[in-house]
């Protein structure tokens, strides 16, 4: 999502308020702040080719209706050393998963086997405007399967952008996880909302899609990676560090020099690779570490 289309699409949620019902409001914003769509952007959909396609499926509690979730699944170089270790992708807002493909395949190049979702009203998954409630219903989901078909991997949660909300009020109901990772995320929509040159208008009451990351975070059972990019312009770098914050111990902060909120995965891949085995543990991050080996920069 562009910066313009982001705040264009936050005005407009907020300002419909003043001529909406709580309901209509709501709707509104979900609309506005996930941007569901079966689109993807640019060549990623060529990058995301050789992956395979998952399906989920599950029945929702909050619709009591069937729901089929469409995922992405790449997995490890099979001649690793040890065993790799699985990663629950959950990607923000507008494209469908294949728009995070280049994303993935890094992630995958630094050892993870890789289970990439599109939420409801995303790509090939069940039609429906999605909710804060709903993304995390289907990411538990996701979590689930990932946890049925591969019983002894070390599994941890990534979410970038809008995902990192959706990832860390997973990784607080969880509690098998072996990590969080998050990139380009936020404290909470109010607080991104707050950094705009409106941000002064007393808007957050009207948010019902809250995301709060920040009361949550805390809660988390296992060490947190936050990763932003100094030159984020969608989402201020201080709304990592204050996110990175409010976590508990083991946690650590990585800001990468010259990443924005698109290429700081890219730009940071050494960065990356250094973080990781410092903060989840050597031999493909199986050995828990020590507290001080995982303090924050």
């Amino acid at each position: 999502m562009t910066i313009s289309r982001f705040r264009l699409a936050v005005v407009a949620a907020l300002g419909a308020a003043a001529f909406a019902g709580c309901a209509a409001l709501d709707e509104k914003q979900r609309a506005w702040i996930f941007q569901p769509t079966d689109r993807t952007w640019g060549q990623s959909a060529t990058v995301a080719e050789g992956m395979q396609d998952v399906w989920i499926d599950f029945d929702s509690r909050a619709s009591g209706q069937p729901v089929r979730l469409h995922g992405l699944w790449h997995p490890a170089d099979a001649r690793a050393a040890c065993a790799s270790p699985v990663l629950l992708y959950l990607h923000g807002a507008r494209w469908d998963v294949r728009g995070s493909a280049s994303r993935i395949r890094r992630m995958q190049e630094l050892g993870f086997s890789v289970l990439a979702i599109d939420y409801r009203g995303f790509g090939k998954s069940s039609a429906g405007l999605p909710s804060e409630a709903m993304a995390l219903e289907d990411a538990r989901a996701a979590w689930d399967w990932l946890a049925r078909q591969h019983p002894d991997a070390l599994r941890f949660i990534f979410g970038h952008s809008l995902g990192g909300g959706v990832a860390v009020q997973l990784a607080e109901q969880v509690r098998d996880q072996r990590g969080l990772i998050l990139e380009g995320t936020f404290t909470s929509i109010p607080d991104v909302a707050r950094t705009m040159k409106w941000g002064w208008l007393p808007v957050g009451p009207l948010i019902t899609q809250r995301f709060d990351s920040r009361a949550r975070i805390a809660q988390v059972g296992s060490p947190v990676l936050v990763v932003h990019g100094s030159e984020d312009r969608l989402i201020p770098p201080a709304l990592g560090r204050q996110l990175f914050d409010a976590a508990a111990e083991p946690k650590r902060f990585v800001l990468v020099e010259g990443g924005s909120h698109h290429n700081t995965n890219s730009v940071g891949q050494d960065q990356y690779r250094a973080a990781l085995p410092a903060l989840f543990g050597d031999g493909c991050f199986g050995a828990p570490p020590p507290l001080s080996a995982a303090a924050g920069a």
